[in-house]
């Protein structure tokens, strides 16, 4: 691999293969470096395939170069100006729930406390008759 690559430089290159992790651009005759799948685009990539195609010319920013395995690592997102933020629509604020009215008299019936209905289960399950045999 040559040294002509510094990290930093904004070259043309050409695709020569998409992976589902990213692509791979051609730089010369002789040099090649992947675009990782997060540098595609900016936002989310699902697949690399749904932004570039093989033969595609593309600007790629070097992001590193590793000269003793000769791994270039490139962006094109980095070549791009990033999209306007958009506003996320407002949520509204929860609604604040209204406290039960809790009545300290004895319901007749209805609302019984498991206390209360404790007592009446065990009431119910010492008769014989409801006992299947």
């Amino acid at each position: 691999m040559s040294t002509k690559y510094e990290v930093g430089s904004v070259l043309t290159g050409t695709v020569k293969g998409i992976q589902p992790y990213g692509a791979f651009v051609a730089l010369d005759e002789n040099t090649q470096g992947l675009v990782h799948i997060s540098e595609v685009t900016h936002g989310y990539v699902k697949d690399v395939n749904d932004h570039l195609k093989i033969g595609d010319e593309v600007n790629v920013k070097v992001l590193s170069v590793d000269e003793k395995s000769g791994k270039i690592s490139l962006s094109i997102r980095a070549t791009e100006e990033a999209p306007a933020a958009t506003e996320r629509p407002k949520q509204q604020a929860p609604k604040k729930r209204q406290a039960a009215v809790v009545s300290t008299a004895a319901p007749e019936e209805g609302f019984n406390t498991l206390k209360d209905k404790l007592q009446e289960w065990i009431k119910a399950s010492d008769r014989q008759d409801l006992i299947k045999k």
